[in-house]
């Protein structure tokens, strides 16, 4: 009985400290934003621009550096994060139309990725 409270506890620290080791890595499905959203303002209050290299991603904070690679060709691109979402389930990214042309997916609209968190600024 003691060795499971001594468990719980441990569970319990490491649940609550969870918060202050930040997500360095993450792989899934990245998309690209519609051409309706250029020059609207994004979540940070920046005007969205198709020809940048930014993205929208739902917890990473915004001015966040990231590097993004198409595991489909490992063609790699670095963004700032500027915005919030996917909103669509199963898609951890939006970039910009130019993310999505440096990692050559503007036909399929849609590719495997792994992002690496490089600095926030």
């Amino acid at each position: 009985m003691n060795n499971l409270k001594i468990f719980l506890f441990i569970a319990l620290v490491l649940i609550a400290c969870k918060k202050d080791f930040p997500q360095t890595s993450e792989i899934g499905i990245a998309s690209f934003y519609n051409d309706k959203f250029e020059g609207k303002t994004t979540a940070s209050g920046q005007i969205f621009h198709q020809r940048k290299l930014t993205a929208a991603h739902r917890t990473l904070p915004f001015n966040t550096r990231i590097r993004v690679t198409n595991l489909k060709n490992k063609q790699t691109i670095i963004v700032i994060v500027n915005d919030r979402g996917p909103f669509v389930k199963g898609r951890i990214l939006d970039l910009s139309k130019a993310g999505a042309i440096k990692l050559d997916f503007i036909n399929n609209g849609l590719t495997k990725v792994m992002l690496e968190v490089l600095s926030d600024e």
